[in-house]
């Protein structure tokens, strides 16, 4: 396949994947702002015996986790007391506004609802926290405690920043926040070692490693229900086909594609046992499902226009969202069967990139309407009602959504400085963090470590 026609092949892949008022009514509103009325954290800097210098990355890492959690109200520290507790014998039940009281903290100025305090020591060669969570209201320091736990880590920035991680996800648990971004890993596609290889990176933009080395296009990774296994797909061998690599091995795992012009665009079922594909093996690309070795392939849809990206939901595996015609492209659902099609999106633009929330409810995709009509934004719909809400606007081309594990985070992938980065959001649009600075970066998917 000569470069030229490599290219042409690739866009016209890339273009089969990838101002209208905004329906708002009170469900997907309610799903958007369902952390309104947050409780109020009070967050005391931990001070550590004797010289620690890594208690600044303990407490930025501590606060940022929980800052960035979308749970909390964080109050401002130049609001708190002179004195603040660092042990639970500390409290006590009044103390005249010095600090050392828990109503000093649910008073004016603070304000606060609770109170997230604690200390560290070098034990025995390691770092040890002794972290707690107090709420303010009880008069009794005794009745007010909610966490009270032990962590530890080395005595570097690498273990107190391990540390914090850790606490700050206790705390979040305390609150109901269902599921952690703790251990999770994001995969993309980056260009900047020559080549669009698979890369993954922890969380938080840290750890930024290649994990294939193809030399050759690849894109659209997806990841297993467990972490273990990533499937993409890539020009490795000429045509579009599909190539599964375990994510701690780096090692290619078998998987058999049929014969076809392409096989792309895969997808894991929510148990990890099956791969939904696009393949041309029919002709027009159509929706087919195989083992997670890709044998037993059979095809699921049987329609003349182009259909690609499926995507099963992780609550209800015999229910699917796709991209297809005719036309533009739209985003359709069906039966893992390949019965009841129906379309979701009402026809306006170009919609692509669907990925189901965790709940199997609501998902987010990539849509040409709305404000500013031409370029991609992120959307965020209930499959039920069929409401939406834009979450990104006028900052470029954002595209390929994906929900973080805990359900109120994005990833996606935005122009918006000038060449594709990954970023990150809370689910309302707010708290954008760009992850990714080296070279092109896209196609973005979250999953567990």
């Amino acid at each position: 396949m000569t470069p030229k026609r490599k290219i042409s092949l690739l866009l016209a892949v890339t273009a089969a994947l990838s101002g209208a008022a905004l329906l708002l009514g009170q469900d997907i509103r309610d799903f958007i702002t369902k952390n309104a009325g947050k409780p109020a954290l009070a967050v005391v800097e931990f001070r550590g015996s004797g010289s620690q210098p890594q208690m600044a990355a303990f407490n930025s890492t501590l606060f940022s986790d929980l800052e960035n959690s979308g749970l909390f109200e964080l109050r401002p520290r130049s609001s708190y007391p002179l004195d603040n507790p660092q042990r639970p014998e500390d409290l006590r039940p009044a103390d005249n506004n010095q600090g050392f009281a828990l109503a000093d903290w649910a008073g004016a100025p603070v304000n606060a609802s609770h109170l997230v305090f604690g200390y560290t020591a070098a034990q025995n060669g390691v770092l040890a926290v002794y972290g707690y969570l107090d709420e303010t209201r009880p008069s009794n320091p005794q009745a007010a405690q909610l966490l009270g736990q032990r962590y530890v880590g080395t005595l570097d920035d690498a273990g107190a920043i391990r540390a914090a991680h850790q606490y700050a996800a206790d705390i979040i648990s305390k609150f109901g926040g269902s599921g952690s971004l703790l251990g999770s890993r994001i995969y993309f596609v980056s260009d900047r070692s020559g080549s669009s290889e698979i890369w993954a990176m922890d969380w938080d933009g840290t750890n930024q490693t290649q994990l294939t080395t193809l030399k050759s296009t690849s894109i659209m990774p997806a990841i297993s229900p467990d972490g273990s296994r990533i499937a993409f797909t890539t020009f490795a061998k000429g045509t579009p086909g599909i190539m599964i690599v375990d994510t701690e091995t780096k090692r290619v795992v078998p998987f058999y594609n049929q014969q076809a012009s392409m096989n792309a665009t895969p997808g894991f079922t929510p148990d990890g046992k099956q791969i939904f594909y696009s393949s041309t093996a029919s002709g027009t690309a159509q929706i087919y499902a195989a083992q997670v070795n890709g044998q037993d392939f059979r095809r699921i849809s049987h329609r003349e226009a182009i259909e690609v990206e499926p995507k099963i939901n992780p609550k209800n595996p015999s229910m699917m969202l796709f991209v297809a015609g005719p036309g533009h492209q739209q985003i359709y659902q069906m039966s893992t069967e390949g019965i009841g099609v129906e379309r979701v999106t009402n026809g306006e633009g170009e919609a692509s990139n669907p990925a189901w929330h965790p709940d199997g409810q609501h998902l987010a995709f990539s849509w040409t309407s709305g404000i500013a009509k031409g370029d991609f934004n992120v959307f965020v719909m209930d499959i039920g009602s069929r409401q939406y809400v834009q979450l990104t606007h006028g900052e470029g081309r954002n595209e390929n959504p994906t929900w973080g594990p805990d359900g109120r985070h994005l990833v996606f992938a935005s122009t918006r400085t000038g060449k594709s980065q990954i970023y990150t959001m809370l689910a309302d649009g707010s708290q954008v963090k760009q992850l990714t600075t080296q070279g092109v970066n896209r196609f973005p998917v979250w999953g567990v470590k």
